[in-house]
């Protein structure tokens, strides 16, 4: 220990006796040491982890990097801070303050690293969300964002607690201030509860498309936020909803419709009643025998009325698929196979027409010379 006595005393004398100016430069050197060593050995650590595939265990020390860094800096500024208003005896008033701010650094690294963990645990579970079913990405994000504001309470509850604040008189000034605050921003409140009540109902998730029957809504959900939700109507423009409208509307989710609906109605020539029997007959073994037609679900093809200028007949039946452009192109193809059905049999689809009969004159009685 000797030689570090005898480097201390050259030291000290190469600063003329300034004692604080050595202390200060000192903190600064073991500061800056610590931080390079530090940002060194965990980038080892994350890229080694991030090759072995560890990405679970690559969260932690990647969210650790930034807040390690931040708490080694500022308690070397502090220490600096502290040694120079000792030693020029200036805003000492201050030191208590200081003190108090330096007991809470690592409150204030462990809720960064803790926020900055689940913002990463967070993009690692949407991934295996989205293969595996079991697992909601909306859900993902919605404990996600209650973790994040839960962390962020506890940490400035215990820093304004190192600072004295009485925290029982925070929570009773808290329960009379949230009566006011919730009186004067219900709205607001409604829309937070809103969003709350889609992440654990969930309606919809982000890329559904909605509707309202109730109001003009409809499009693709983009996002799910806390107090609004954003849908991309069908021609490209967002519409803002809040949340709170979601509690007093009925919403329709066509996307987790299991089939699409063919309903049509028909009708032929009333020249051709005889060959209705069979035309409708026909019509049903088509679909039948579709492959893209769905047999489990409903299937009915039925003469249905006799209208003004048709006989009508209906089909109605589901497709198995619920792509838009898909179902499209099967119902085109299901209703040219009914046209070449009607067509086989000889008749014809009916279109509106008016037919005007005139009975046979009354031959006209032809008077007698007599009469």
């Amino acid at each position: 220990m000797e030689w570090l006595t005898q480097i201390w005393t050259n030291l000290v004398g190469l600063f003329g006796g300034q004692v604080w100016l050595l202390l200060v430069l000192s903190i600064l050197t073991i500061t800056v040491v610590l931080d390079v060593v530090q940002r060194y050995v965990l980038r080892i650590v994350h890229f080694r982890l991030l090759k072995t595939k560890h990405i679970w265990s690559d969260s932690f020390v990647d969210a650790a990097r930034a807040p390690f860094s931040f708490f080694i800096w500022i308690t070397g500024l502090i220490l600096m801070l502290t040694t120079s208003i000792n030693h020029f005896d200036v805003y000492t008033n201050t030191v208590p303050y200081i003190l108090s701010f330096k007991a809470t650094i690592l409150t204030l690294s462990f809720g960064w690293f803790a926020i900055r963990l689940v913002q990463r645990l967070e993009l690692h579970l949407k991934d295996v969300a989205r293969q595996d079913d079991r697992l909601d990405e909306v859900t993902v994000e919605a404990f996600a964002k209650i973790i994040r504001l839960l962390v962020f309470i506890l940490t400035v509850l215990f820093f304004l607690s190192a600072f004295g604040v009485s925290l029982t008189g925070l929570l009773a000034f808290g329960g009379v201030g949230g009566i006011a605050i919730g009186f004067a921003a219900k709205d607001l409140l409604s829309n937070l509860f809103g969003g709350l009540m889609l992440y654990m109902d969930k309606p919809f998730t982000v890329g559904d498309w909605v509707r309202s029957p109730d109001q003009e809504i409809e499009g693709t959900v983009e996002q799910i936020g806390w107090r609004r939700t954003t849908i991309r109507t069908f021609d490209k423009r967002p519409l803002y909803v809040p949340n709170g409208i979601f509690a007093n509307i009925a919403i329709e989710n066509p996307s987790r419709m299991t089939n699409r609906r063919i309903k049509e109605t028909m009708g032929v020539r009333y020249a051709d009643v005889h060959k209705m029997r069979d035309i409708v007959k026909d019509v049903k073994t088509m679909l039948k025998e579709n492959d893209d037609i769905d047999n489990n679900q409903t299937l009915i093809v039925n003469f249905n009325c006799f209208s003004a200028s048709s006989l009508d007949f209906f089909i109605y039946t589901f497709t198995k698929t619920t792509n838009w452009v898909a179902y499209h192109e099967i119902k085109q193809d299901v209703l040219l196979k009914i046209s070449d059905i009607v067509e086989g049999h000889g008749a014809e689809m009916a279109f509106p027409t008016r037919t005007l009969h005139i009975e046979s004159s009354v031959e006209a009685a032809i008077p007698t010379k007599d009469s």
